[in-house]
């Protein structure tokens, strides 16, 4: 497992079809590509898409301003949530690197 920054995630959002599309949760990036309808251009979750979601999952939330890896004050309820969250993405999306 490589190392990948912020910067380098974002070339993986789903808008170069020739790229994988890559999300990050807790620092680590998972490659989603195979939940393109979900995570594509158009797709329900696509502003998760060359981003650390972290915070967005926690709250439930689609706001820009969530789309980050802050967990600072979430409440024990949205650490959870976040942690089912990440259960899923282990289960279902192979780890390609580490956000530096």
């Amino acid at each position: 497992m490589g190392e990948m920054t912020a910067d380098q995630l974002r070339a993986y959002d789903g808008s170069d079809p020739g790229k994988p599309i890559y999300l990050a949760v807790k620092g680590t990036v998972y490659d989603v590509t195979s939940g393109k309808s979900f995570y594509g251009p158009g797709g329900d979750y696509c502003m998760f898409s060359g981003r650390e979601a972290g915070r967005a999952l926690a709250k439930m939330s689609k706001e820009e301003s969530d789309v980050n890896g802050d967990l600072e004050g979430l409440s024990e309820k949205e650490l959870g949530v976040l942690a089912d969250w990440e259960k899923k993405f282990q289960a279902k999306y192979p780890v390609v690197a580490r956000l530096v």
